[in-house]
């Protein structure tokens, strides 16, 4: 973050989240996303993830009456209904005030509890959302409630599930190993007749989904929540458990697949030499 606009957007940042303490149905306030990772700069987005119980929600007239006062542009049209985004991501709103990108992300605290829980005892589920090219996998909420800057929380429910999540369970990463390497591999067998076709659109994806199951099981192996897929190549450059050269090797074949059989053959042999590295760590 440049540090001669810190103190600006945290003083942004604190009107927006006292403004939104007020409302009845905000439960919590946290910062998530790179800023709250420390991997931010001064163009990173202000992500705000809205916690409320299913019971008693907030109500998104007052949401976006908030947004207009606060002088967001495009602010009642943006903000949506609870549920707007799918059932996972939930909904949110993408704003802009006093020149900054800031995006309100509702949670169900209910819903996050639940998962919390679900990922301690080793039990994963993936599904098909927008924003998240592969999956938005359950545990998701676990890294971000694990990362997360909480800004209000009166009732100290959402640090009490941050607790929860320290150590990284070692059941969620044997939960991750067994269904990711196998998916991994799986992807690459099912391809193999597309590149002798040159379907290389069959191919690309499945490339692409093979070395995004063998990210998690690096994430997990090393004992990181995953939380996106932005940014998450990059960190395994860092990671102690992890192949040699992993990120250049995936990024050289997925930037370069290919388009004739030939190629296409032998991206899906280079993935596969992958997916046994990591099966071997």
């Amino acid at each position: 973050m440049s540090r001669a606009r810190a103190p600006g957007i945290e003083a942004i940042v604190a009107r927006i989240v006292g403004e939104l303490a007020e409302l009845p149905g905000i439960a919590a306030v946290a910062v998530g996303g790179s800023r709250a990772r420390g991997e931010g700069d001064a163009h990173s987005d202000i992500d705000l993830g809205l916690y409320y119980d299913p019971a008693r929600p907030p109500q998104i007239p007052r949401l976006r009456a908030l947004a207009r006062k606060l002088g967001a542009r495009r602010s009642a049209s943006s903000v949506t209904v609870l549920g707007g985004w799918g059932p996972w991501i939930d909904g949110g709103a993408w704003l802009e005030i006093e020149g900054l990108r800031v995006d309100w992300i509702y949670r169900d605290l209910s819903r996050v509890e639940r998962a919390i829980a679900d990922a301690r005892r080793g039990q994963i589920s993936s599904h098909y959302q927008p924003g998240h090219p592969h999956a938005f996998h359950s545990y998701i909420y676990a890294g971000e409630v694990h990362y997360a800057r909480i800004l209000h929380d009166p009732r100290r429910r959402l640090e009490a599930l941050r607790q929860r999540t320290h150590p990284y369970p070692s059941a969620l990463r044997r939960a991750i190993r067994n269904a990711f390497l196998w998916e991994a591999q799986f992807a690459l067998e099912t391809a193999a007749r597309s590149a002798r076709r040159e379907d290389a659109f069959h191919v690309a994806g499945s490339l692409f989904r093979s070395a995004a199951c063998l990210l998690q099981v690096l994430f997990a192996a090393n004992s990181r929540y995953f939380v996106n897929e932005k940014g998450a190549l990059a960190a395994t450059d860092a990671f102690r458990v992890c192949p040699p050269r992993f990120g250049a090797r995936v990024k050289r074949i997925l930037s370069r697949p290919g388009d004739r059989s030939q190629e296409l053959e032998s991206s899906l042999e280079k993935m596969a030499a992958l997916a046994l590295e990591v099966r071997d760590l």
